[in-house]
């Protein structure tokens, strides 16, 4: 005798599965069935490693930049000796402003006008760089009478200058002098300097500049070697971005404007600053 037939049913406490028929997922009492849990050994995500490729073309990139800048656009200089007293002062660095009448089409020009402050290959020796200010451009007539510049008859104004004490000087201070020569002249100097001075005045021939330190009884500039030929101008002074404390400095130069007397225990720190002077930091040249 055959029993009644079995059916298969939910079992006590387990809801029954449903299949979604647009979605494909399985649905337990009307709530998505938890996904599958990840098995051991099966396909992982891995994350992409930086190769070295990159970290050299980013190095070349700042290479090149940096290798732009210094050829065509700003370049550091450490000022070696006094000349340019107090404009600039022995341990200062400058950045140049290389964009010269002389340099590369691919970047806009600047003209050099009288008064500027210049950065050129000294035309004795072009291996060295010197700073001077100019103050004769081509075509001027150039004379000094006491020390004092006059340009095409007129005295030029000059605020930047000094003239500290020193001996009596008649090539110096009474420039252009033909009488006799000064020791330190330059001999290709003084021979090509006669040929250009008409009435007493030294006249500035095309595409040269006649420069004079700021420091003016203590300068050996277009007075001794020459005028500055414009294709040895490498720029223009933009700012003192450091500047380094000389033995010979008064305390003057570097201390901290309105800083109180320091404590025993901060001296040490002090001392230790000391080694530059802080107040002519990003200092604009004039």
């Amino acid at each position: 005798m055959s029993g009644p037939a079995l059916t298969s049913g939910p079992r006590p406490g387990i809801p029954p599965a449903t299949a979604d028929p647009l979605a494909g997922i399985v649905l337990i009492d009307g709530h998505p069935a938890p996904a599958p849990t990840p098995q051991p050994g099966g396909p992982r995500s891995h994350a992409t490693k930086p190769g070295i490729l990159p970290a050299v073309q980013s190095l070349l990139t700042i290479i090149v930049v940096a290798v732009f800048i210094v050829t065509f656009c700003a370049q550091p200089f450490r000022i070696p000796s006094g000349s340019m007293e107090p404009t600039l002062l022995i341990g200062d660095f400058l950045l140049v402003d290389k964009q010269t009448p002389t340099n590369t089409p691919l970047l806009p020009s600047a003209n050099i006008h009288r008064g500027d402050v210049i950065v050129f290959h000294y035309p004795v020796d072009p291996s060295m760089h010197l700073v001077k200010r100019v103050v004769g451009i081509p075509g001027d007539h150039i004379r000094l009478r006491g020390g004092h510049v006059l340009v095409n008859g007129l005295a030029l104004t000059e605020p930047y200058a000094i003239y500290r004490p020193a001996g009596r000087d008649n090539f110096r201070d009474n420039f252009p002098r033909l009488q006799s020569a000064d020791p330190e002249i330059d001999s290709r100097w003084w021979v090509r300097m006669r040929k250009l001075v008409d009435n007493g005045e030294l006249i500035v021939p095309d595409g040269n500049y006649f420069v004079l330190g700021d420091n003016r009884n203590d300068s050996e500039d277009s007075r001794y070697w020459g005028f500055v030929p414009a294709e040895n101008i490498v720029g223009r002074p933009l700012l003192v971005y450091f500047s380094l404390r000389q033995s010979t400095d008064d305390n003057d130069l570097f201390a901290l404007p309105h800083s109180p007397q320091p404590a025993a225990a901060s001296t040490g720190l002090l001392d230790g600053l000391r080694f530059a002077r802080w107040n002519r930091t990003l200092r604009v040249i004039h």
